[in-house]
This record gives structure tokens, C-alpha cells and sequence, in this order.
């Protein structure tokens, strides 16, 4: 069995910029969504898809990497917003990036998509059934918003990228510890479009292809289920928190990030964020925040990475990672 470590990483958000004054026509302030979220600017596509940005974001990875395109043997995209219903999004980028011997699938898990994307792409690396593979998680939420709703605030779009590669050395992904829940389906949900309400004009009316959210059952469950799931994660493999260097979250909120902070016992500046510039980017978030860090902060051999998500579904977990 070999590790699986990160060989390269890479991300892409497109140069439009929306500040938060924008939302004042829908009741919204840029003091209430910054104070609350965090937030303060989102990245929003113009005549870019989901898997421009997972491309670009792909090949500034493999770049990273020191690989070719043609190394790639898997790519695996995580995505709440594909290109199409099908062919997955993951072909498109294979294409796009020309990585002809890679094999490709998307995945959906929403938010917590790259956590468990990469879960899967570790296994394929441990297995030795691939040698590199490259894990892309990224979301064009403007594309499901309705703009005329306060909740219109919480997303921008971007792209992050993994290469994940074999070694022998003792480094890499320690361990995962994911869930689900489906009985949460209903609390973040895109109603139509699927099997169960196929897009109809009636279904355009309602405004039925847009986003569905209950903000605060996502904010009892994320404080809920993402502390326990470090303490087991932490207390299985019998590492204190203070051992770990850095926590890198999916960006749901500061309020959240910082309550789960405080029930786990990390310190704040620990806790590394992107909302500020990015707002939530779904799929993206973990990747780019993890590029961002890679990109900006030495790491030393032995340093413990703590990652952490939850999403629709639901869905949620965590990981360990030494580098």
C-alpha cells in the first residue's frame, strides 16, 4: 500500500468582483453580511463554465506538480453546478486540458465535495491502481442564485485543484472520517432540474432551479456535527489539537468556523479563511484555501493539516494530513 500526498495544488476565481453593497436592494448591508458571514467581496463568472474554471485551476496544479497533463491517470471533479446534467463535468476538463490518459468522473456532495473527492482519489493512490491523480473541486453558484433573495449573499464562484501522488514515506493523508445524513436533503436543496421536477416553464416561474436554504439548520448542524467529527478524527489517531498547525475548512460562515473553533479548543488564527475575498465557493473552497496557504506558509516535514466540511445532503467530514 503506498501514501498518497499532495504533489501540486492550484486555483482559478474569475476577475469580476461583487462588494456587498450590491445586496442593499434586497435589504442586505455590507456591515450585517461581514459582521455575520465574514464576507465582503465574491468573484462571479462572465461567459466562463464550471470547467473553465476547474481547468485553469487544474493546470496551475499540475504545474505545481512538476507533471505533464499526460501523468494524469484520474481526474475526479467535485460539483454542485456542472456544465450539463451529462456528460460530467470531469470530461470536459479532460478535454480542455488535453490529459488524454486520464480516466474522469464528478462527484456530488456539495460543499463538503472535495473533502470527499480526495477521500477517493486516496484510495485509488493507495491502492496503486493510479499514480497521479488529480482532484478539482469547483462551483459557478451565481448561475443558481436569485439575486431578488437576501440569501443571494452567501456564494461566489472559483476553482481549486489536488494532484495527489504515490510515495513510500511517511507522509501524506492519515485518515478520513466521513458521513452522510439524508433526512437533512430538504434544508439546501435545488428543487428542480432532476427526475423528481424536471424543468418546466412552471418550475422557471417559481423560481425552482435556484438554491433552497435554512440557514439556520445549516448553521445548528455544521456546529454540531463538524466538532465531533474532529474529536473522533483527533482522538483515534491520538493527536491533540494543539498539534495541529493548520485547520483548513470549507467556508461556510465566520460564526461557524469560529463556534466550531472554540468547541474543538483551537486557536482562531489557526482556523485558515478565504471568505473575506471569496465568499462560500462551494466544491472550491477547500482547495483554493489549501493553495492559498501552500502558496503563502512554509511547512515543515511532520506538520499536521486538519481538514474539515460539511454540506447539502447532508453530508460532512474530516481529514488528517501530514506533511
Amino acid at each position: 500500500m503506498y501514501n498518497a500526498f499532495i504533489k501540486g495544488t492550484g486555483s482559478y476565481v474569475p476577475p469580476k468582483i461583487l462588494k456587498n453593497d450590491f445586496f442593499e436592494s434586497v435589504g442586505s448591508s455590507d456591515t450585517w453580511i461581514y459582521n455575520t458571514l465574514g464576507i465582503k467581496e465574491r468573484r462571479i463568472v462572465e461567459g466562463e463554465t464550471t470547467s473553465d474554471l476547474a481547468s485553469k485551476a487544474g493546470l496551475k496544479a499540475i504545474e505545481d506538480a512538476g507533471l505533464s497533463v499526460l501523468d494524469i491517470d484520474l481526474i475526479i471533479m467535485a460539483t454542485a453546478t456542472p456544465d450539463r446534467l451529462a456528460p460530467s463535468s470531469a470530461c470536459f476538463v479532460q478535454e480542455k486540458l488535453g490529459a488524454k490518459n486520464a480516466v474522469a468522473f464528478d462527484i456530488s456532495a456539495v460543499c463538503s465535495g472535495a473533502l470527499f473527492a480526495t477521500s477517493i482519489g486516496v484510495q485509488f493512490i493507495s491502492t496503486g491502481m493510479y499514480k497521479n491523480v488529480l482532484v478539482i473541486g469547483a462551483d459557478t453558484f451565481s448561475n443558481i442564485i436569485d439575486w431578488e433573495r437576501r440569501d443571494a449573499v452567501f456564494f461566489g464562484d472559483g476553482a481549486g485543484a489536488i494532484v495527489l501522488s504515490q510515495t513510500t514515506e511517511d507522509k501524506g493523508f492519515v485518515e478520513f472520517i466521513l458521513h452522510a445524513d439524508g433526512t437533512g436533503k430538504d434544508h439546501f436543496s435545488i428543487p428542480a432540474g432532476g427526475s423528481e421536477q424536471p424543468a418546466s416553464e412552471e418550475s422557471v416561474k417559481n423560481g425552482d432551479h435556484y438554491f433552497q436554504m435554512n440557514g439556520k439548520a445549516v448553521y445548528q448542524t455544521a456546529t454540531e456535527v463538524v466538532p465531533k467529527s474532529i474529536i473522533e478524527l483527533l482522538e483515534k489517531n491520538r493527536v491533540s489539537i494543539d498539534a495541529i498547525k493548520y485547520m483548513i475548512p470549507h467556508q461556510p460562515s465566520i460564526g461557524i468556523l469560529k463556534e466550531i473553533a472554540k468547541q474543538v479548543g483551537i486557536p482562531f488564527e489557526k482556523v485558515q479563511t478565504n471568505m473575506d475575498k471569496y465568499a462560500n465557493t462551494s466544491g472550491g473552497t477547500i482547495p483554493i484555501v489549501l493553495d492559498e496557504v501552500l502558496k503563502q506558509e512554509s511547512m515543515e516535514p511532520g506538520d499536521l493539516l486538519l481538514f474539515a466540511a460539511v454540506g447539502a445532503g447532508w453530508t460532512w467530514g474530516t481529514a488528517l494530513y501530514k506533511w
